[in-house]
């Protein structure tokens, strides 16, 4: 049997990575991670192949041009992250369920490519305010990032209709487990 695909996305900040670290870290749920490639450089911390796909921009434009993404997405300028089509067919033609840790828009061509083979949740801050301080207080980002990263957010809310559901993350210990929650019961229906 096909494993499933699950589809996270969010504004940048909103906790996303946390909630699916957290969830993949318990164990409890059959699920692989699909890394994403992107053109930019590391932060600290970051491995090649674990965090993300850290490719040139010359190679990831080779990428595109040869099919190889189910879905990829200029960010911000000059700044591409996509999610490689090796990534996910093979481990779902494998039985395996593979978690998706996207941006809105390639959160929303995913869906629209695998329809109900894929189970899509946004998560929404809080508020726009609270988005920006936990921005500011990230530590990582210039003051014209965040305001980038705010103005973007703004407009990644109008694509909320598009997902399954949509969690809101003011508390994230119930944010995780209304996430885990939804992915057990999409998992586990035949």
């Amino acid at each position: 049997m096909a494993g499933k695909l699950i589809i996270i996305s969010a504004p940048s900040g909103c906790g996303k990575s946390t909630i699916i670290g957290d969830i993949m870290d318990r164990g409890q749920l059959d699920l692989q991670f699909s890394v994403s490639a992107t053109n930019r450089k590391p932060r600290e911390g970051e491995v090649d192949g674990v965090s993300y796909h850290f490719l040139s921009d010359e190679r990831f434009q080779e990428l595109i041009a040869e099919g190889a993404f189910v879905e990829y997405e200029q960010v911000y300028p000059g700044r591409y992250y996509g999610t490689l089509r090796s990534e996910i067919e093979n481990r779902v033609a494998e039985g395996h369920n593979v978690i998706l840790d996207i941006d809105v828009c390639g959160g929303v061509n995913v869906k629209e490519l695998f329809g109900d083979k894929a189970l899509a949740i946004f998560i929404e801050p809080p508020s726009i305010d609270e988005l920006r301080r936990r921005l500011e207080n990230r530590g990582s980002d210039s003051a014209d990032s965040i305001r980038q990263r705010v103005d973007r957010a703004e407009y990644e809310l109008g694509f909320i209709p598009k997902y399954d559901h949509v969690v809101t993350n003011d508390e994230l210990p119930r944010a995780i487990a209304e996430v885990e929650t939804l992915i057990r019961d999409y998992i586990t229906r035949p």
